[in-house]
């Protein structure tokens, strides 16, 4: 496998060096994803703000989420091979999670790599602080592939959480800068269309108490969907269970009171929420945003805190609002009794500052990156 890695490492070295020749365009930016396989919707807000503020500016988006067999192998190295001719001819590159290429290479001086990862916060551990975990990667791989390496600025949530990316990132020469996700915005923007629009759709649903069960991915461990469905009472509650992309629901079962919504995101979904259940998903930062009413479920606790680890946990940051046993979990909901201020403490801690303006930051940050790169290479 060693041996194997550092000749794939010499190979797209050796590419690279001839696509190093061609000339940077100083208007172009790169945008690479492994978290979907269309533009996320960070990637979408960034590039319509950075349009407004300036013409004649050139995205490219390349993303790839890699499925299972040898055509999605084959298919995410050729987009590989397309991020390398990009990052060789542009200013910036925008990441929103390890994008190999982007790390293992030497890149030109003039390219700016701008992390801006896949959540606004770091809620459980990940990345370079968990190679070796059950849950992580082999840290030998992780060394062999230069996890993160090559970031020059990693786009953080709140301030709270800056030593946790730190250990997620690795102690490597990049500035935090506390913006927070364009999803931020988004979110407030749209909360009230989003919510028209998702009972426009649905109007039997109107007047209904709606849960969102969106929990986080689990690799390796056990995903419990039926036990929620079980204790949700169907005369009170919708259930809308919104998985992880990259997790299928196991044993799922037709019940009225549970709806699964897969054509919605959950960004969107939560406008829609009267309560937000989730476990160690950053998920809850969104719901936080929103002010929604967030609990959590988490039934394999002991087994998560061993084999991933956490930064932010539950049962400290959100008091009497952290359950393993779901049908407790219930009781709770059916007393209507949310402590509102526990939520507003953690919105205080967890949110970054000025809400609302993570786009503007973002494309400000590159704007200045391409005239600071092009009058120097000028």
């Amino acid at each position: 496998m060693e041996f194997a890695v550092r000749l794939m490492k010499g190979v797209l070295a050796a590419i690279y060096a001839v696509m190093k020749l061609f000339p940077v365009k100083n208007n172009k930016i790169v945008f690479c994803s492994r978290q979907s396989s269309d533009v996320p919707l960070d990637f979408a807000l960034i590039q319509k703000e950075l349009a407004r503020r300036q013409d004649g500016l050139c995205f490219v988006n390349i993303c790839n989420r890699i499925g299972k067999g040898a055509g999605a192998y084959a298919s995410f190295a050729a987009d590989t091979l397309r991020s390398m001719k990009h990052m060789a001819t542009s200013r910036v590159c925008v990441l929103d999670a390890y994008w190999p290429a982007a790390s293992m290479l030497h890149h030109k001086e003039e390219l700016t790599i701008i992390q801006i990862w896949h959540a606004i916060g770091k809620i459980k551990k990940s990345g370079m602080i968990t190679a070796g975990a059950k849950t992580g990667r082999d840290p030998k791989i992780a060394a062999l592939f230069n996890m993160h390496e090559k970031n020059d600025y990693i786009i953080a949530g709140a301030k709270a959480f800056d030593q946790f990316y730190r250990d997620s990132f690795g102690d490597y020469d990049y500035t935090l800068m506390n913006y927070g996700l364009p999803r931020i915005d988004y979110l407030i923007d749209n909360e009230e269309a989003n919510r028209d629009r998702f009972f426009a759709e649905n109007p039997e649903l109107k007047g209904r108490t709606i849960l969102l069960y969106a929990p986080t991915f689990r690799r390796g461990m056990e995903a419990r969907w039926q036990d929620i469905i079980e204790v949700v009472d169907p005369d009170k509650y919708t259930l809308i269970i919104k998985n992880h992309p990259t997790q299928r629901i196991e044993g799922e079962r037709p019940a009225e009171h549970v709806r699964y919504f897969d054509d919605w995101t959950a960004v969107d979904l939560l406008a829609a929420s009267d309560y937000v259940i989730t476990d160690y998903s950053a998920i809850a930062l969104e719901a936080a945003v929103l002010r929604k009413k967030t609990l959590y479920w988490v039934y394999d606790y002991d087994e998560y805190v061993r084999d991933n680890g956490l930064n932010v946990d539950m049962f400290e940051s959100m008091p009497g609002l952290a359950f393993r046993d779901a049908a407790e979990m219930m009781a709770f909901i059916d007393r209507g009794e949310y402590p509102m201020e526990r939520l507003d403490a953690y919105r205080q801690k967890y949110l970054p500052e000025d809400l609302g303006h993570s786009a503007e930051k973002i494309a400000q940050l590159i704007l200045d990156e391409l005239d600071r790169k092009s009058v120097k290479g000028n």
